[in-house]
């Protein structure tokens, strides 16, 4: 493998050692642990995105960028999931 990351001016300043490519690793584990742990407390995070995608899907913006950055979304969303939630 290192072979195949030399350069003319020799190895590749960019190639990590074994041991950083295990602190990588071990860093991104840690990293989705942490993040799952966290959408698992915060379930209003699912609602919200759940809630814009539907939003989009349904209005299907041509300007995406501009139509998340409505303010009025988040209400229309939390009004949305209270109508939902009335409903089951």
């Amino acid at each position: 493998m290192a072979a195949l990351r030399q350069t003319q001016l020799g190895q590749d300043p960019g190639l990590l050692s074994p041991e950083k490519l295990e602190q990588l690793r071990n860093f991104k584990i840690q990293t989705r642990i942490a993040n799952e742990k966290y959408l698992r407390t915060h379930k209003e995070v699912e609602l919200l995105l759940s809630g814009f995608f539907r939003e989009m899907f349904l209005k299907r913006p041509d300007d995406v960028l501009e139509f998340a950055a409505d303010p009025r979304l988040p209400n229309k969303i939390h009004m949305q999931l209270i109508k939902d939630k009335k409903v089951i």
